[in-house]
């Protein structure tokens, strides 16, 4: 399981504990938590010139979840682990809803709202909300580790995914490690990316001509995935016919040409967005950076016998991985990025009119919504123990979302504050890693 954090009287950290030994001193009334997510306990007493085990913190990026790890490079001993799960697609997603609703009203005869400016610039490295998100989730787990224990590295996968890799697995090496179309012209891409023969016939050493799989007039895209090789005959007899109907007496055909298409794109795509962004903050910190590629985790993992997740893909990033690694009983903390809330004033009907009062009050007897509570009610007819995020409302009953469903109306005398809200939420990993040679 994951060791717990020790802070002494100044907050200095110190090097994190088996839990077990936390719970004594905390029974013994030597230590106090400080804090529930990652696990923290402070000590009444100041701790003369500590003997400090250096940690590395190692760093995963990804898309949709992004793995932590802490390491101790010298023991090879796995400290503490966590899988964060990222909200940019939600983000994207409210960003859409948001355009077009302001389309819309620039649109409808109603209440006026002035168009955006059109000379608009962003600065130079300005990521999109839904892709800044994600740096800002790593960046700021990493912050809060480097304040609870004694960190001195930090090792980052720069995951070096490419979009003509997605697209077309068989082109490696020099092709594989450059970005989308970066020092190639699109001509030269396509004729790499189909091998230089045609799509539709496979003839080579003829005259070879671009064509959009997807016809131009009929809205297909000039996007370097919609484009292909075509002899001169076969783009004649094609034409503008859409590519199912000119191949539908070749099903094979058509299905390796639709699948080349259809590869997925915006996961690797957010990851190479992000991955230079997150390494020029991390290097702000002031520790020193180990750049890890993934070629190098993967076969960091395969050789210690590991399975694949994405906290374990963490803990092999780079070359400072230890030989052996020490895991016992590892379970992460599953943490998933939820943001502060909505800005929204009052709920709407479904005809645009407001159905609720403003917001009156952000705290309601010291609680406010997102903060994690523990209800033990021991009267009325919803008795029982609740633990979970808390919705306030002013006139002081609450609503609190557990595991097993929303609980209403829990007066706030039975509420005790567990951990305030941060913007995520926590839930402990289902079961831990056990390498063969543990």
């Amino acid at each position: 399981m994951n060791q717990v954090f020790v802070l002494d009287t100044t907050k200095q950290p110190l090097n994190p504990v088996h839990p077990g030994y936390a719970r004594l001193l905390l029974k013994q009334g030597k230590a106090a938590v400080y804090r529930r997510y990652p696990f923290t306990i402070r000590l009444s007493c100041r701790v003369e010139q500590p003997i400090l085990s250096p940690l590395r913190i190692k760093v995963d990026p990804g898309s949709k979840t992004s793995g932590l790890a802490l390491v101790n490079d010298a023991s090879g001993d796995v400290v503490w682990a966590a899988e964060l799960t990222h909200r940019g697609e939600q983000i994207k997603r409210d960003l859409d809803r948001r355009r077009a609703i302001r389309r819309k009203r620039r649109q409808r005869k109603t209440r006026y709202r002035k168009p955006r400016f059109t000379n608009r610039r962003k600065r130079r490295g300005t990521l999109p909300p839904s892709l800044e998100s994600r740096v800002c989730n790593v960046l700021t787990w990493v912050c809060r580790l480097m304040k609870v224990c004694p960190v001195t590295n930090i090792s980052q996968e720069l995951v070096r995914f490419d979009t003509q890799a997605l697209e077309t697995p068989d082109i490696e090496g020099a092709q594989y490690q450059r970005g989308q179309l970066s020092g190639y012209e699109v001509r030269e891409y396509v004729l790499l990316k189909w091998k230089h023969q045609c799509a539709y016939c496979d003839a080579r050493d003829v005259p070879l001509e671009l064509d959009h799989i997807d016809p131009r007039s009929r809205h297909g895209s000039n996007r370097v995935s919609n484009l292909t090789l075509a002899c001169t005959p076969c783009n004649q007899r094609k034409s503008n016919q859409d590519v199912r109907q000119f191949l539908r007496d070749e099903p094979e055909r058509l299905a390796r040409i639709l699948a080349q298409m259809k590869a997925p794109l915006r996961d690797a795509e957010a990851v190479n967005a992000t991955r230079w962004m997150l390494n020029a903050r991390l290097k702000t910190l002031g520790l020193p950076v180990e750049c890890g590629s993934g070629g190098r985790t993967k076969c960091n993992r395969i050789t210690r016998e590991l399975p694949k997740t994405h906290w374990l893909d963490a803990v092999c990033v780079g070359r400072s991985t230890p030989e052996s690694l020490i895991i016992k009983n590892i379970v992460p903390l599953q943490i998933r990025a939820t943001g502060h809330g909505s800005r929204q004033m009052c709920r709407m009907d479904k005809y645009g009119f407001p159905r609720t009062g403003s917001k009156q009050h952000k705290r309601v007897q010291g609680f406010q919504t997102g903060d994690l509570v523990r209800a033990v009610v021991t009267s009325g007819t919803k008795q029982g123990t609740y633990v979970g995020k808390v919705a306030v409302r002013s006139r002081g009953t609450f609503n609190i979302s557990t595991a097993h469903g929303v609980v209403t109306d829990i007066p706030h005398r039975f509420c005790v504050l567990v951990a305030r809200s941060d913007g995520y939420s926590y839930q402990q990993g289902k079961e831990a890693a056990f390498p063969p040679f543990a």
